[in-house]
């Protein structure tokens, strides 16, 4: 619960013009479909956008921000969680606001296709 509500005060503090309208989009995994997460959802009032089954691919950090950080991450050894994370958030830092936006293009994009598919799995897009 304590990164949503770190989560939800940055939007706030960071994007004060969508602190009310943002929408937070997380897969399928257990613990983000848990009913104590639903449940602080609920009562924070943030809107999510769930993942249909098998849809993988939608989810921005399966086809843009592992694959960018893994690239930049790969083969070092950096002792520390601390180092690592100094390590992630510079990776981060590099990467061009374009890129960023190019991403949330392409999950548009990926959504779109979904919808066209009806929710039916495909392959090729």
């Amino acid at each position: 619960m304590e990164v949503l509500k770190r989560l939800k005060k940055r939007v706030a503090r960071v994007r004060p013009e969508i602190a009310n309208t943002w929408v937070l989009h997380h897969d399928n995994a257990l613990s983000h479909a848990s009913l104590l997460v639903r449940e602080f959802l609920a009562k924070q009032t943030v809107a999510t956008l769930p993942q249909p089954p098998y849809s993988p691919d939608l989810a921005p950090p399966d086809f843009f921000f592992f694959h960018r950080l893994n690239s930049s991450l790969k083969g070092h050894n950096f002792g520390t969680v601390k180092n690592v994370q100094a390590a992630v958030t510079n990776a981060l830092k590099e990467i061009p606001v374009q890129d960023f936006q190019a991403s949330y293009d392409a999950w548009q994009n990926s959504w779109q296709w979904c919808i066209d598919a009806q929710g039916c799995y495909f392959e090729e897009y």
